[in-house]
């Protein structure tokens, strides 16, 4: 049973959960009577978290009939992709001079841990880490709503990369990837920059698209 106080968390949490193992796929509508029985909670957090998921692009909510899964296309997830490349690219152009060598260390050995726990297949220590790297680029930027409209983008992508990371990249070209990013810093062209991660995205989010249409074939 869910805590009190914290419905609404625990129910993004557990809806992200059904969607990261394939318990709900896309097209599947999300049922608030089970739900709340399932979870021994009112419907009112449930609503509250559907509405939060259907904001981050997660669910989409269709007048008169219910909510529903996303069924992305091929230029959704494409677009999503180029977008947070747009986001991140500019706010680490915009703050290049306030990366400290301590922060290079620091990515530079995150970069490394990717490759050991991707040869390990750990996934959700991967993400987790993945987050954390890219967190830190953007803490250096300091405009927040830029922030906040990352983060609406990152469930959708953290929850795409979880499911097909295995068959986009190998561990060293993951590695090799975000190496990439950090030596394209330190050379310090802004222009240069913001290219090198409209770019790393750009290849993600295309990759990321002909996996998730072949999984929909397949069923």
């Amino acid at each position: 049973m869910i805590d009190k106080g914290t419905y609404r968390d625990r129910v993004i949490e557990f809806l992200y959960e059904r969607l990261r193992t394939g318990d709900l796929r896309p097209g599947d509508k999300v049922f608030e009577v089970a739900l709340a029985e399932q979870l021994e909670i009112s419907r009112a957090p449930i609503r509250e978290a559907l509405k939060q998921m259907v904001g981050d692009g997660l669910f989409e909510y269709r007048p008169q009939i219910g909510t529903f899964v996303t069924r992305l296309t091929d230029k959704e997830i494409i677009d999503a992709y180029v977008t947070r490349g747009l986001l991140e690219g500019f706010s680490v152009a915009s703050a290049l001079g306030d990366y400290s060598p301590d922060d290079y260390r620091l990515l530079q050995q995150q970069c490394r841990q990717m490759e050991e726990l991707a040869n390990d297949h750990d996934q959700l220590a991967l993400i987790e880490l993945g987050r954390d790297f890219h967190s830190l680029l953007f803490q250096r930027c300091g405009n927040q709503q830029l922030i906040e409209y990352t983060q609406r983008l990152s469930s959708k992508l953290h929850l795409l990369f979880y499911k097909y990371w295995a068959r986009l990249y190998s561990p060293k070209e993951l590695r090799a990837r975000h190496e990439h990013l950090l030596e394209v810093m330190q050379a310090g062209h802004h222009t240069q920059v913001e290219q090198a991660f409209r770019q790393h995205y750009l290849e993600t989010g295309k990759r990321v698209a002909d996996l998730y249409q072949q999984r929909q074939e397949e069923f």
